[in-house]
């Protein structure tokens, strides 16, 4: 693991969690979305409600979960780039908003979903 960059481990963990979602009856409808405001790893559709899902890995927990990392700074970032990205997509302006956290841990990566996360 050591010889990959932490790009490459972070997209590889991305992927695994969108894997993940995906198996649970989420449909991605963006990836990577960038903005002035910031990035949203990814957007999905949960049934009616649309889900900004925020991606962390930590190969361990010296430093922090990987959930600890999202701050308040960083949940403040992606609202105001969620408002970007529904600006932009207005037809899904109205529909309900969630925040979720998608923790990788460990070197076996093991998931846990934080539904609901935060809130706006």
């Amino acid at each position: 693991m050591s010889g990959r960059t932490s790009q490459t481990r972070g997209r590889e963990a991305e992927d695994r969690a969108c894997d993940f979602l995906v198996r649970e009856g989420l449909v991605v409808l963006a990836r990577n979305f960038r903005c002035r405001q910031g990035e949203i790893d990814l957007v999905l559709r949960d049934g009616a409600t649309v889900v900004v899902a925020e991606i962390r890995y930590r190969a361990d927990n010296a430093f922090g979960t990987p959930a600890e990392t999202v701050d308040g700074r960083k949940q403040f970032r992606l609202i105001a780039s969620a408002r970007r990205f529904l600006q932009t997509h207005p037809a899904l302006a109205a529909a309900p908003l969630r925040f979720d956290v998608v923790a990788l841990a460990g070197p076996e990566r093991r998931i846990e979903w934080i539904r609901d996360a935060f809130r706006a």
